[in-house]
């Protein structure tokens, strides 16, 4: 099989390529002598199936920044077939000397200049048939966000990969050379006398103002809570409807003749707990949509851009931030996505506060605790605070561990234009949100509420939950340490299991109550005070990430020692939090 790879820097829209190229596909492929899983496809070009790399992006191959070293390896030691070089039409100048050093690998190559839309708005014209013929290598002007070009596109990457001995022997002639590309570009291609984008030069007057850009970002995101709420509360009561249906009208009838255990365990346990859990899916599915229309929209960089003066005073940068607002997603891939900073300093300093990032996983815990505890006016508020929480907690952290990670790495941050996203990125953003969830669910959340299930229900004979059983003997052991936080032992025992995964939280707590959705929803409102609720929320929030989150820690730290810092200082800050919090709001 053919492998093909794509290179580029970043902001060029190389991701948005490999989506529209692959469809939704792709899945993370692990490499030999590669430290790091990238994402791959299988694709059908002229017949034959290929294998498409996504490659980080990246600025040199110089291999300072980690990011840097995977893909240069990546080239070294996987020899791709191909490699698709992509550029950002309206930035060509910046992006040359990345090109040069490709060209002088002798790596057969296509290049595929994207957002030509952006580029023809600002008076931008590219020759692409005289400047693939001066440079040798197949060019295609596409629009990936709109599927302009796709086509020409894959006709291109199918002659290029029958004909890659011709295409490398070309380059080994001399005919491309790295000094030969500005001229090259600078004939071929119509620049304007000042190339500009009038509609983004006038919002960031606005949204970059140094006293009302904050202010205005902030409303942005608590305008996103409420919309979350408004427009996710009747999807999840359809969700809990139909769940509730399928138990009593389908579930139960067919478990009839099933031992009482059996049935106990796959209806109050399994179906219980992924029932809760799936109910909430549509609140993280529109969170995740309207996220992903504010940072395709190009707003999220300029929200770094904002705090990058503050970021700076706690030993942080912009890149910082946006590793934060990554983690809003996942934790794993914000960490992950640190190589891009080439101090390890400042990775590690940037790589301790992303674990207070309020992830999906804990947004599902966040959102069933607003919803029963407070009311629908209130609900968006708690959220809100707890996320302002989230971003306090990492830079406090920053300013008081800054002074053991000293650095001075240089700040570049790509500042894209405002762009109007499509409704095929909208909809591929939703699919990957759910097909997470699907994948946490198998591997996660179904072992964890069959052991939760397991503990309640053990040893033979004790009333399920009660303080007899390995469960409640659990909670027991706990409650010295949660209960002058508000943390009642059944709420201690899901906590214990969230350390595997935020995910079974939920599931634990529906199993544990034996009830599920709403039921439970309204079991827990009556039963707790909200504070104990809030504090709950907060130590969740802060305390020990998931083992995913731990295991890729240790992986990209290569630091033992740094890993256990990290698990220590979450742990530790979220007990002094909670217990400050319900100290001084709580109820006896």
């Amino acid at each position: 099989m053919k492998q093909m790879a794509l290179l580029g820097m970043p902001n060029t829209g190389k991701s948005t390529l490999f989506t529209r190229l692959t469809g939704t596909h792709a899945r993370t492929g692990n490499w030999p002598g590669i430290t790091v899983d990238l994402l791959e496809a299988k694709i059908l070009l002229g017949g034959h199936m290929v294998r498409v790399v996504d490659l980080p992006g990246v600025y040199d191959l110089h291999g300072q920044s980690e990011d840097e070293r995977v893909a240069t390896t990546f080239l070294d030691t996987q020899h791709p077939d191909l490699v698709l070089f992509v550029m950002n039409t309206a930035q060509w100048e910046r992006q040359l000397d990345l090109l040069a050093e490709v060209l002088a690998r002798g790596v057969p190559l296509v290049v595929a200049l994207t957002m030509a839309d952006e580029a023809q708005s600002m008076g931008i014209r590219v020759d692409t048939e005289k400047l693939s013929e001066a440079l040798g290598v197949p060019i295609c002007l596409i629009a990936a966000k709109y599927g302009d070009g796709l086509d020409k596109l894959r006709q291109a990457l199918s002659q290029a990969l029958h004909a890659t001995q011709e295409i490398a022997s070309l380059q080994d002639e001399g005919r491309v050379t790295g000094a030969s590309l500005l001229k090259a570009f600078s004939a071929h291609t119509e620049m304007p006398l000042q190339a500009s984008h009038q509609l983004t030069t006038r919002l960031d007057r606005v949204l970059l103002h140094p006293w009302l850009g904050l202010p205005i970002f902030l409303l942005v995101m608590l305008l996103v809570f409420q919309a979350v709420f408004v427009l996710g509360k009747p999807l999840q009561d359809g969700m809990s409807r139909l769940f509730e249906f399928l138990r009593v009208q389908g579930l139960e009838p067919a478990m009839m003749g099933l031992p009482d255990w059996l049935q106990g365990l796959l209806l109050d346990g399994v179906f219980n707990g992924l029932g809760t859990v799936a109910g909430f899916v549509p609140l993280i599915v529109l969170f995740f949509l309207f996220l992903g229309l504010i940072e395709d929209t190009g707003y999220l960089s300029r929200a770094a851009f904002l705090l990058d003066a503050l970021m700076a005073r706690l030993g942080l940068d912009g890149r910082s931030f946006v590793m934060l607002l990554m983690g809003f997603g996942c934790n794993v891939p914000a960490l992950m996505g640190t190589r891009v900073i080439r101090s390890r300093e400042l990775r590690w300093l940037t790589m301790l506060t992303i674990p207070f990032s309020l992830c999906s996983a804990r947004l599902q815990v966040f959102v069933f605790f607003a919803a029963a505890l407070f009311t629908a006016h209130q609900a968006p508020w708690v959220l809100f605070s707890l996320y302002l929480l989230s971003i306090l907690a990492s830079m406090g952290t920053a300013l008081l561990m800054k002074a053991q990670f000293p650095h001075r790495d240089a700040f570049v941050l790509e500042m894209p234009p405002y762009r109007w996203p499509t409704a095929h990125q909208v909809l591929i953003r939703g699919w990957q949100e759910v097909r997470h969830f699907l994948h946490r669910a198998s591997r996660f959340i179904i072992l964890g509420v069959v052991l939760v299930w397991l503990l309640t229900h053990l040893p033979l004979g004790v009333t399920p939950a009660s303080a007899q059983s390995w469960a409640g003997q659990l909670g027991l052991l706990l409650k010295p340490i949660l209960a002058p936080l508000g943390i009642e032992p059944q709420l201690a025992i899901a906590l214990l299991f969230g350390f595997v995964a935020k995910e079974i939280v939920l599931g634990s707590l529906a199993v544990i109550y034996g009830m599920e959705g709403q039921v439970l929803a309204q079991a827990l409102g009556e039963q707790l005070h909200w504070t104990q609720a809030y504090s709950f929320m907060l130590f969740t929030l802060l305390y020990t990430p998931c083992l995913s989150t731990i295991a890729t820690l240790r992986n990209e730290s290569k630091s033992l020692r740094f890993t256990a810092l990290n698990l220590a200082w979450g742990l530790g800050l979220a007990w002094c939090v909670s217990f400050g919090f319900y100290q001084l709001l709580g109820v006896g």
